[in-house]
């Protein structure tokens, strides 16, 4: 089971808010999760950004593959493998 860290879209029409969480890479963007670990909100100046630096650490260490956008947004916030 390959394990991802991505981020899934809330937020209504034009305006998106993201959740950082762990899922199952088989699944669809706003399906089923592990575990959230964070939220991006890019509608604010400057963008904001929240996340479990410990919850983070534990799941990329575990494994977990981040993509492209989360781990910019993790080395902006200072997390990394």
């Amino acid at each position: 089971m390959a394990v991802k860290m991505r981020l899934r879209r809330i937020g209504y029409k034009k305006h998106p808010i993201y959740r950082v969480v762990v899922a199952d890479s088989r699944t669809q963007r706003d399906g089923s999760v592990i575990e959230e670990i964070g939220s991006y909100d890019p509608n604010k100046e400057p963008s904001e950004f929240r996340v479990d630096s410990e919850k983070a650490k534990k799941w990329l260490q575990n494994g977990a593959q981040p993509t492209e956008t989360v781990a910019k947004l993790l080395k902006q916030a200072g997390i990394e493998k």
